[in-house]
Protein backbone atom coordinates (compact mmCIF):
# COMPACT_ATOMS: atom_id res chain seq x y z
CA UNK A 1 0.00 0.00 0.00
CA UNK A 2 1.42 3.23 -1.05
CA UNK A 3 1.85 5.95 1.98
CA UNK A 4 -0.40 8.38 0.08
CA UNK A 5 -3.69 5.20 0.19
CA UNK A 6 -2.30 4.85 3.86
CA UNK A 7 -2.89 8.50 5.03
CA UNK A 8 -6.26 8.47 2.61
CA UNK A 9 -7.61 5.13 4.90
CA UNK A 10 -6.59 7.13 8.16
CA UNK A 11 -8.27 9.88 6.92
CA UNK A 12 -11.34 7.87 6.24
CA UNK A 13 -11.23 6.21 9.58
CA UNK A 14 -10.62 9.76 11.35
CA UNK A 15 -13.96 10.83 9.35
CA UNK A 16 -15.88 7.80 10.78
CA UNK A 17 -15.15 7.95 14.28
CA UNK A 18 -15.31 11.84 14.52
CA UNK A 19 -17.74 12.61 11.62
CA UNK A 20 -20.29 10.64 12.17
CA UNK A 21 -21.18 12.19 15.81
CA UNK A 22 -20.80 15.54 14.47
CA UNK A 23 -23.57 14.33 11.50
CA UNK A 24 -25.77 12.82 14.28
CA UNK A 25 -25.16 16.88 16.36
CA UNK A 26 -26.00 18.29 13.07
CA UNK A 27 -29.81 16.41 12.14
CA UNK A 28 -32.27 18.76 13.75
CA UNK A 29 -34.53 17.73 17.19
CA UNK A 30 -37.86 16.85 16.52
CA UNK A 31 -40.04 18.96 18.70
CA UNK A 32 -42.91 17.80 20.32
CA UNK A 33 -46.54 19.61 19.93
CA UNK A 34 -46.73 19.62 24.08
CA UNK A 35 -48.01 22.99 25.24
CA UNK A 36 -46.10 24.75 28.07
CA UNK A 37 -48.29 24.06 30.64
CA UNK A 38 -48.48 20.81 29.80
CA UNK A 39 -44.56 20.11 29.77
CA UNK A 40 -44.01 22.47 32.89
CA UNK A 41 -46.66 20.04 34.90
CA UNK A 42 -44.29 17.20 33.66
CA UNK A 43 -41.06 19.06 34.94
CA UNK A 44 -42.94 19.81 38.06
CA UNK A 45 -44.17 16.10 38.44
CA UNK A 46 -40.49 14.80 37.69
CA UNK A 47 -39.65 16.02 41.29
CA UNK A 48 -39.48 12.52 42.84
CA UNK A 49 -38.57 11.22 39.84
CA UNK A 50 -34.84 9.05 40.36
CA UNK A 51 -32.09 9.81 37.45
CA UNK A 52 -27.97 9.61 36.87
CA UNK A 53 -25.81 11.61 34.60
CA UNK A 54 -22.52 13.52 34.04
CA UNK A 55 -23.47 17.12 34.12
CA UNK A 56 -21.23 20.43 33.06
CA UNK A 57 -21.90 23.99 34.37
CA UNK A 58 -20.41 27.36 32.64
CA UNK A 59 -20.52 30.12 35.28
CA UNK A 60 -19.83 33.69 33.67
CA UNK A 61 -20.03 35.59 36.92
CA UNK A 62 -16.95 36.86 38.13
CA UNK A 63 -17.30 36.93 41.97
CA UNK A 64 -15.16 38.17 44.79
CA UNK A 65 -13.07 34.73 46.01
CA UNK A 66 -12.51 35.62 49.55
CA UNK A 67 -11.91 32.58 52.23
CA UNK A 68 -15.69 31.90 53.62
CA UNK A 69 -17.06 32.25 49.87
CA UNK A 70 -13.92 31.02 47.50
CA UNK A 71 -16.19 27.59 46.72
CA UNK A 72 -19.20 29.82 45.59
CA UNK A 73 -17.04 31.91 43.41
CA UNK A 74 -16.05 29.19 41.78
CA UNK A 75 -19.10 27.34 41.04
CA UNK A 76 -20.59 30.51 39.14
CA UNK A 77 -17.49 31.63 37.93
CA UNK A 78 -16.18 28.21 36.30
CA UNK A 79 -16.40 25.34 34.87
CA UNK A 80 -17.47 22.37 36.72
CA UNK A 81 -17.58 18.30 35.90
CA UNK A 82 -20.06 16.66 37.97
CA UNK A 83 -21.37 13.08 38.20
CA UNK A 84 -24.66 12.71 40.24
CA UNK A 85 -26.37 9.62 41.14
CA UNK A 86 -30.19 10.51 42.16
CA UNK A 87 -32.28 7.95 44.21
CA UNK A 88 -34.36 10.34 45.72
CA UNK A 89 -33.66 13.89 47.98
CA UNK A 90 -33.00 12.01 50.70
CA UNK A 91 -30.61 9.70 49.12
CA UNK A 92 -27.78 10.74 46.87
CA UNK A 93 -24.43 11.49 45.65
CA UNK A 94 -22.83 14.26 43.29
CA UNK A 95 -18.79 13.55 42.82
CA UNK A 96 -17.25 16.97 41.41
CA UNK A 97 -14.28 16.11 39.23
CA UNK A 98 -11.22 17.72 39.50
CA UNK A 99 -8.26 17.68 37.41
CA UNK A 100 -6.26 15.84 40.27
CA UNK A 101 -9.11 13.75 42.23
CA UNK A 102 -12.63 14.38 42.69
CA UNK A 103 -14.56 15.94 45.74
CA UNK A 104 -17.51 13.69 46.63
CA UNK A 105 -21.00 14.41 48.12
CA UNK A 106 -22.86 11.80 49.73
CA UNK A 107 -26.66 12.43 51.42
CA UNK A 108 -28.66 9.86 53.44
CA UNK A 109 -30.36 10.71 56.27
CA UNK A 110 -30.71 14.11 56.44
CA UNK A 111 -26.73 14.22 56.75
CA UNK A 112 -24.17 14.67 54.43
CA UNK A 113 -20.54 13.53 53.53
CA UNK A 114 -17.93 15.68 51.77
CA UNK A 115 -15.34 14.15 51.00
CA UNK A 116 -11.80 15.12 49.26
CA UNK A 117 -9.99 12.22 47.32
CA UNK A 118 -7.08 14.20 47.25
CA UNK A 119 -7.26 15.03 51.28
CA UNK A 120 -8.43 12.00 52.17
CA UNK A 121 -10.87 13.38 54.42
CA UNK A 122 -14.48 13.78 55.07
CA UNK A 123 -16.50 16.21 56.97
CA UNK A 124 -20.02 14.83 58.03
CA UNK A 125 -23.09 17.96 58.61
CA UNK A 126 -26.17 17.77 58.81
CA UNK A 127 -28.35 19.77 56.00
CA UNK A 128 -29.43 22.92 57.22
CA UNK A 129 -32.34 24.94 55.34
CA UNK A 130 -29.71 27.68 55.45
CA UNK A 131 -26.23 27.67 53.59
CA UNK A 132 -24.09 28.77 51.17
CA UNK A 133 -24.64 27.10 47.50
CA UNK A 134 -22.61 23.88 46.62
CA UNK A 135 -22.68 21.71 43.58
CA UNK A 136 -25.41 19.32 44.15
CA UNK A 137 -28.03 22.90 43.91
CA UNK A 138 -26.80 22.89 40.30
CA UNK A 139 -27.28 20.04 38.21
CA UNK A 140 -30.68 20.47 36.40
CA UNK A 141 -33.17 18.54 37.96
CA UNK A 142 -32.30 20.39 41.95
CA UNK A 143 -31.77 24.19 39.90
CA UNK A 144 -35.38 23.70 38.29
CA UNK A 145 -36.88 22.82 41.27
CA UNK A 146 -35.73 26.08 42.58
CA UNK A 147 -36.47 28.39 40.03
CA UNK A 148 -39.81 26.94 39.37
CA UNK A 149 -41.21 27.59 42.83
CA UNK A 150 -44.49 29.43 42.42
CA UNK A 151 -44.20 29.33 38.75
CA UNK A 152 -47.71 28.61 37.00
CA UNK A 153 -48.51 27.91 33.68
CA UNK A 154 -49.18 31.27 32.25
CA UNK A 155 -45.33 32.36 33.59
CA UNK A 156 -43.95 30.53 31.09
CA UNK A 157 -43.62 29.96 27.14
CA UNK A 158 -42.65 26.83 24.52
CA UNK A 159 -39.37 27.14 22.82
CA UNK A 160 -37.66 24.75 19.99
CA UNK A 161 -36.61 21.52 21.30
CA UNK A 162 -33.08 21.12 21.88
CA UNK A 163 -31.15 17.56 21.35
CA UNK A 164 -29.28 17.32 24.81
CA UNK A 165 -27.86 13.96 26.10
CA UNK A 166 -29.12 12.48 23.04
CA UNK A 167 -32.75 13.45 23.25
CA UNK A 168 -34.87 15.55 21.85
CA UNK A 169 -36.29 17.80 24.71
CA UNK A 170 -39.09 20.53 24.63
CA UNK A 171 -38.20 23.83 25.91
CA UNK A 172 -39.42 26.78 28.07
CA UNK A 173 -39.03 30.14 28.77
CA UNK A 174 -39.22 31.71 31.86
CA UNK A 175 -39.58 35.74 32.34
CA UNK A 176 -39.92 36.75 35.83
CA UNK A 177 -42.32 39.50 36.38
CA UNK A 178 -41.72 40.71 39.96
CA UNK A 179 -40.04 44.67 39.34
CA UNK A 180 -37.07 43.58 41.43
CA UNK A 181 -35.48 40.79 39.24
CA UNK A 182 -32.49 41.32 37.38
CA UNK A 183 -33.10 37.90 35.67
CA UNK A 184 -34.17 38.83 32.20
CA UNK A 185 -35.27 34.96 31.56
CA UNK A 186 -34.33 31.02 32.15
CA UNK A 187 -34.17 28.55 29.13
CA UNK A 188 -35.07 25.33 30.49
CA UNK A 189 -35.29 21.83 28.24
CA UNK A 190 -36.26 18.57 29.86
CA UNK A 191 -37.00 15.05 29.17
CA UNK A 192 -40.24 14.15 27.52
CA UNK A 193 -41.10 11.11 29.17
CA UNK A 194 -39.61 11.85 32.20
CA UNK A 195 -40.17 15.54 32.45
CA UNK A 196 -36.80 15.77 34.12
CA UNK A 197 -34.86 18.86 33.26
CA UNK A 198 -31.67 18.12 31.21
CA UNK A 199 -30.29 21.82 30.58
CA UNK A 200 -30.81 25.12 31.81
CA UNK A 201 -29.64 28.68 30.63
CA UNK A 202 -29.88 32.01 32.76
CA UNK A 203 -29.53 35.12 30.60
CA UNK A 204 -29.13 38.54 33.16
CA UNK A 205 -31.38 41.52 31.20
CA UNK A 206 -29.72 43.00 28.08
CA UNK A 207 -27.32 40.11 28.07
CA UNK A 208 -27.27 37.93 24.73
CA UNK A 209 -25.49 35.41 26.13
CA UNK A 210 -26.45 33.24 28.75
CA UNK A 211 -24.97 34.22 32.68
CA UNK A 212 -24.79 30.52 33.84
CA UNK A 213 -25.83 26.98 32.19
CA UNK A 214 -25.94 23.92 33.81
CA UNK A 215 -26.98 20.70 31.54
CA UNK A 216 -26.13 16.62 31.11
CA UNK A 217 -23.61 15.62 28.78
CA UNK A 218 -24.78 11.81 29.88
CA UNK A 219 -28.11 11.39 31.18
CA UNK A 220 -30.34 7.88 32.58
CA UNK A 221 -33.82 8.06 33.76
CA UNK A 222 -33.51 5.18 35.29
CA UNK A 223 -32.85 3.84 39.18
CA UNK A 224 -29.62 3.79 40.18
CA UNK A 225 -27.96 1.34 42.02
CA UNK A 226 -27.82 1.20 45.69
CA UNK A 227 -24.53 0.89 46.05
CA UNK A 228 -23.90 3.98 43.34
CA UNK A 229 -24.89 6.02 45.97
CA UNK A 230 -23.08 4.62 48.82
CA UNK A 231 -20.07 6.70 50.68
CA UNK A 232 -16.73 5.79 48.32
CA UNK A 233 -13.86 5.62 50.75
CA UNK A 234 -11.50 3.23 51.50
CA UNK A 235 -11.85 2.33 54.98
CA UNK A 236 -9.69 3.74 58.09
CA UNK A 237 -10.39 7.85 56.33
CA UNK A 238 -10.36 10.33 58.73
CA UNK A 239 -13.99 11.70 59.47
CA UNK A 240 -14.71 15.32 60.84
CA UNK A 241 -17.86 15.79 62.93
CA UNK A 242 -19.16 19.36 62.01
CA UNK A 243 -21.72 21.62 63.83
CA UNK A 244 -21.46 24.38 61.70
CA UNK A 245 -21.64 23.83 57.80
CA UNK A 246 -20.04 26.97 56.95
CA UNK A 247 -20.96 30.91 56.90
CA UNK A 248 -24.05 31.45 56.28
CA UNK A 249 -25.04 28.32 59.02
CA UNK A 250 -22.84 29.60 61.55
CA UNK A 251 -23.95 33.17 61.40
CA UNK A 252 -28.10 31.62 61.23
CA UNK A 253 -27.50 29.65 63.97
CA UNK A 254 -25.39 32.33 66.59
CA UNK A 255 -25.77 35.53 65.74
CA UNK A 256 -27.91 37.53 68.32
CA UNK A 257 -30.58 39.01 66.29
CA UNK A 258 -33.47 38.44 63.36
CA UNK A 259 -33.95 40.14 60.64
CA UNK A 260 -37.58 41.84 59.66
CA UNK A 261 -40.32 39.51 57.79
CA UNK A 262 -39.95 42.14 54.62
CA UNK A 263 -37.08 43.77 52.87
CA UNK A 264 -37.50 45.30 49.53
CA UNK A 265 -40.73 44.25 49.12
CA UNK A 266 -39.86 40.80 49.50
CA UNK A 267 -41.69 38.50 51.90
CA UNK A 268 -38.99 36.38 54.22
CA UNK A 269 -38.73 32.37 53.37
CA UNK A 270 -40.91 30.22 55.84
CA UNK A 271 -37.66 28.33 56.30
CA UNK A 272 -35.70 31.78 57.73
CA UNK A 273 -36.40 31.29 61.25
CA UNK A 274 -32.85 32.07 62.68
CA UNK A 275 -30.50 34.84 62.04
CA UNK A 276 -30.36 34.97 58.09
CA UNK A 277 -33.24 35.83 55.90
CA UNK A 278 -34.00 34.58 52.51
CA UNK A 279 -36.23 36.21 50.71
CA UNK A 280 -38.48 35.93 47.64
CA UNK A 281 -39.13 32.89 46.12
CA UNK A 282 -37.79 31.33 42.61
CA UNK A 283 -36.51 33.67 40.04
CA UNK A 284 -36.24 36.71 42.59
CA UNK A 285 -34.54 36.07 45.76
CA UNK A 286 -31.75 37.27 48.53
CA UNK A 287 -30.25 36.41 50.75
CA UNK A 288 -29.29 38.18 53.90
CA UNK A 289 -25.87 37.22 56.30
CA UNK A 290 -25.37 39.12 59.51
CA UNK A 291 -21.53 39.13 58.90
CA UNK A 292 -19.05 40.33 61.96
CA UNK A 293 -15.87 42.40 61.46
CA UNK A 294 -13.04 39.90 61.49
CA UNK A 295 -15.51 38.24 58.10
CA UNK A 296 -16.44 41.28 56.74
CA UNK A 297 -13.46 43.42 56.77
CA UNK A 298 -11.95 41.16 53.90
CA UNK A 299 -14.98 40.61 52.66
CA UNK A 300 -14.88 44.85 52.29
CA UNK A 301 -11.77 45.20 51.02
CA UNK A 302 -11.96 42.09 48.23
CA UNK A 303 -15.10 43.85 46.90
CA UNK A 304 -13.34 47.46 46.46
CA UNK A 305 -10.73 45.95 44.38
CA UNK A 306 -13.33 44.39 42.02
CA UNK A 307 -14.11 45.89 38.54
CA UNK A 308 -17.05 48.23 38.60
CA UNK A 309 -17.14 48.16 42.05
CA UNK A 310 -19.67 51.06 43.01
CA UNK A 311 -19.49 52.82 46.80
CA UNK A 312 -23.12 53.77 47.94
CA UNK A 313 -24.15 55.51 51.09
CA UNK A 314 -25.45 52.01 51.69
CA UNK A 315 -22.36 50.37 51.12
CA UNK A 316 -20.31 48.47 48.71
CA UNK A 317 -21.98 46.91 45.84
CA UNK A 318 -20.81 44.69 42.52
CA UNK A 319 -22.50 42.66 39.97
CA UNK A 320 -21.79 39.76 38.14
CA UNK A 321 -24.93 39.13 35.40
CA UNK A 322 -27.92 38.79 37.04
CA UNK A 323 -25.99 38.57 40.83
CA UNK A 324 -26.00 41.68 42.84
CA UNK A 325 -23.86 41.98 45.86
CA UNK A 326 -23.96 44.67 48.41
CA UNK A 327 -21.98 44.42 52.15
CA UNK A 328 -23.22 47.22 54.52
CA UNK A 329 -21.07 49.22 56.99
CA UNK A 330 -17.39 49.93 57.23
CA UNK A 331 -14.39 48.64 58.52
CA UNK A 332 -14.34 47.50 61.74
CA UNK A 333 -18.30 47.88 61.83
CA UNK A 334 -19.26 44.39 60.50
CA UNK A 335 -22.36 44.75 58.27
CA UNK A 336 -25.06 42.81 55.87
CA UNK A 337 -24.17 40.69 53.10
CA UNK A 338 -27.03 40.92 50.84
CA UNK A 339 -26.94 38.65 47.55
CA UNK A 340 -29.12 37.50 44.85
CA UNK A 341 -30.78 37.28 41.86
CA UNK A 342 -32.29 41.32 42.41
CA UNK A 343 -31.70 44.59 40.91
CA UNK A 344 -29.29 46.96 42.86
CA UNK A 345 -32.45 49.48 43.94
CA UNK A 346 -34.23 46.21 45.49
CA UNK A 347 -30.41 45.69 47.81
CA UNK A 348 -30.02 49.01 48.61
CA UNK A 349 -33.89 49.27 49.68
CA UNK A 350 -33.88 46.06 51.54
CA UNK A 351 -30.70 47.16 53.50
CA UNK A 352 -32.75 50.19 54.74
CA UNK A 353 -35.49 47.56 55.73
CA UNK A 354 -32.43 45.62 57.65
CA UNK A 355 -30.93 48.42 59.29
CA UNK A 356 -34.59 49.91 60.31
CA UNK A 357 -36.32 46.67 61.07
CA UNK A 358 -34.00 44.07 62.68
CA UNK A 359 -34.54 42.73 66.19
CA UNK A 360 -31.34 42.08 68.76
CA UNK A 361 -32.27 39.38 70.98
CA UNK A 362 -31.04 39.76 74.59
CA UNK A 363 -28.31 37.82 76.25
CA UNK A 364 -30.11 35.70 79.01
CA UNK A 365 -26.94 34.75 80.04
Amino acid sequence: MTRTRRWAVVAVGVLLVVGVPVAIRAIPPSDSDVGAGELLAAVAGSEDHPWSGYVETEGALDLPVEDDFSDVGSLFGESTRMRAWWRGDDDWRVDRLLVAGETDLVHHSGLTIEWSYEGDRARLSRDPDIRLPRTADLVPPVLAERLLRDVDAGDVVRIEARRVAGVDAPGLRLEPTAPQASVDHVDLWADPESGIPLRIEVFAAGEPSPSFTTEFRDFSAATPATAATDFPAAPGIEVDHDDVLDIADAANQYAPLRPPDRVGGLAKSSTSDGAVGVYGVGLTQLIAIPMRDREADPLREQLGQTPGVRHLAAGTAVSAGPLGVLLTGEDGDGGWLLAGTVTETTLVEAAGDLARGTTYLQDDS
